[in-house]
């Protein structure tokens, strides 16, 4: 599956990543967590005091993704691997006000669509099929409840030692769903021709297998 590019777009916690991840296992293609690299340019403006100058924060910024046969998809920023610190709740409280910066948006979507470029890319996102890979050979809106993505996000914190509450989580997927469809650049959408998948109920294999089908 080398000469093709998979798009998986949709809301928070809706299982894109942990999909996309066994859809490029089981194909032998590459997995890009594009979520990760806005989490990295989010930990460095955390780390930098909240600057509001994002031209000078993204022109100061090295960003790369390498892969570990153990760990998978690492992120380096400025020459250090932070994908251990992506998940920390500051970073998922800022993530969606940074990505929504101009200066961001253009700085990650470039690298992204250089990485796509040869092809045998599994890509996820929320402007992936719209914006990153408009020609990519399938596309694939994922949704889910919000109770059920609060419960995702609540055990993959659990999983992490990351303390939250069922009930707050469900109130920050909300407010991030809001204000990813209407943010002015590259807002959360479903591509024309995505396929959508409601994930709600259903396991992490059956996702992966409906989806080699649509393939």
């Amino acid at each position: 599956m080398s000469s093709i590019n998979i798009a998986l777009d949709g809301p928070a916690a809706a299982g894109k990543s942990t999909i996309a991840k066994r859809v490029a296992s089981r194909l032998s293609m590459i997995y890009v967590d594009t979520g990760a690299m806005y989490r990295a340019i989010t930990y460095k403006y955390l780390q930098n005091g909240k600057p509001e100058n994002f031209d000078y924060l993204i022109n100061n910024t090295k960003l790369e993704l390498t892969y570990d046969e153990v760990k998978g998809q690492r992120i380096l920023l400025d020459n250090q691997d932070v994908t251990d610190y992506l998940r920390e709740n500051d970073v998922t409280h800022h993530v969606s006000y940074v990505a929504s910066k101009e200066p961001v948006r253009s700085f990650a979507v470039k690298i992204q669509k250089e990485l796509a470029a040869k092809k045998g890319i599994v890509m996820d996102g929320r402007d992936i099929g719209t914006v990153v890979l408009p020609d990519a050979e399938l596309k694939v809106y994922m949704i889910a409840s919000v109770a059920e993505r609060a419960e995702r996000r609540q055990k993959e914190n659990e999983q992490r030692g990351i303390e939250s509450n069922l009930e707050q989580l469900k109130e920050e997927i909300e407010a991030r769903d809001h204000y990813d469809m209407n943010r002015k650049i590259s807002p959360l959408q479903k591509a024309e021709d995505a396929i959508t998948l409601d994930t709600t109920g259903k396991s992490i294999e059956e996702v992966t297998n409906e989806i080699l089908s649509l393939l």
